[in-house]
């Protein structure tokens, strides 16, 4: 069928499924659902949560292209949270500690940023075209191995520095920031422009050169992509790469637009968040911007469930509902789709053979 169904079904089946399965729970506890998602809505216009939440869909579309980028090769890159962790840290190290003009001072921190996400997924990817490791299993660990290493790289015998009862690296100068653009009560962020070049990127990268050819053709069968003279491992190993490089751009949002410093109490989680992301988006661009913002909307508002004396867990559960109903409703999608390309096979063969048998008749 047409491809528009595939795309945007599943999605919405999704987000319909976890609003119905979300109310009959507030029902439950005893609480209005409609005055819930009214408060949710609501509170969208009210001071400056509106930015906020696009700031943080910002950071959310940046984990979920890192993401949608090794799903496209048929690799689980679960080690996003892990890449961007070590990427923000490094990175925040090496840009507080520069001193550069304006411009320069942030293409080098970015610069570094993806160089660090790269690295810290060269360790899972070689593991994977060399020794056969799983990229699930290796990225875990990862992703374990790096809350190591930023307490230890914070500490104050390193590159910590103390200010109050608080230990972060050193603050990067004006000349390594990205200012952002006031709106209201709000600043939005402004990497939101960079991130929408990124994502334009990844849309043209995989529809219109070569490589994102190739790239699709891996992660659909290896097996067919090689006999087709496409080097499967190396496919894997420069997906990874890049998965890793988008991934260690994460953390510059907020970096270089509002903490201009990482510590051990900087937000973690994006990464895994990502995951939900890029399925709900199916790995598009523009699919994934939507999923993000859908996500930064319910973390944002969710606050605001505890003024009509709502547990604000209650976006929580919608979150993974989305994420369970969405990978189901994809599979519903896909087979309806199939047996509907089957029947319309079926009929198309049924016409021709008639159309033979007449023929010979006469």
């Amino acid at each position: 069928m047409s491809s528009w169904r595939t795309r945007l079904l599943p999605p919405l089946l999704a987000i319909v499924f976890a609003v119905i399965l979300t109310a009959i729970a507030l029902i439950i506890s005893g609480a209005d659902p409609l005055q819930a998602y009214g408060t949710m809505i609501g509170q969208l216009f009210k001071g400056s949560t509106a930015v906020d939440t696009v700031n943080l869909a910002t950071v959310y579309y940046l984990s979920g292209l890192a993401v949608a980028i090794g799903f496209q090769m048929n690799l689980f890159n679960i080690g996003v949270e892990g890449q961007y962790r070590f990427a923000a840290i490094v990175t925040a190290i090496i840009g507080g500690a520069l001193k550069l003009p304006p411009v320069i001072h942030v293409l080098a921190i970015l610069v570094v940023a993806v160089l660090s996400g790269m690295l810290y997924a060269a360790i899972p990817a070689v593991l994977k075209v060399t020794r056969g490791v799983s990229e699930v299993i290796s990225t875990i660990m990862l992703n374990a191995i790096v809350g190591g290493i930023v307490a230890f790289l914070v500490n104050a015998d390193q590159f910590g520095v103390q200010t109050g009862n608080n230990i972060a690296t050193r603050e990067i100068a004006e000349t390594g920031r990205i200012p952002g653009v006031p709106i209201g009560s709000g600043e939005l962020f402004g990497f939101v422009f960079i991130a929408a070049l990124i994502g334009a990127a990844y849309w043209f990268m995989l529809n219109r050169t070569r490589f994102g050819f190739e790239l699709k053709a891996s992660g659909e069968s290896t097996t067919a992509a090689a006999a087709g003279g496409v080097n499967a491992k190396k496919m894997t190993l420069i997906a990874m790469l890049l998965s890793g490089g988008v991934a260690g751009l994460i953390a510059m949002p907020e970096l270089l637009g509002r903490d201009f410093t990482y510590g051990i109490t900087s937000t973690q989680m994006y990464g895994f968040t990502g995951i939900a992301v890029a399925l709900l988006g199916r790995n598009h661009p523009a699919g994934i911007a939507l999923g993000a913002l859908l996500w930064a909307f319910l973390d944002r508002s969710a606050v605001s469930l505890e003024q009509i004396n709502v547990s604000k867990e209650i976006a929580t559960i919608m979150q993974g509902v989305i994420v369970l109903s969405v990978v189901i409703a994809y599979e519903i999608v896909r087979r309806a789709d199939l047996a509907a390309e089957q029947r319309r096979v079926g009929r198309a063969l049924a016409g021709k053979g008639s159309s033979v048998s007449e023929g010979g008749a006469v």
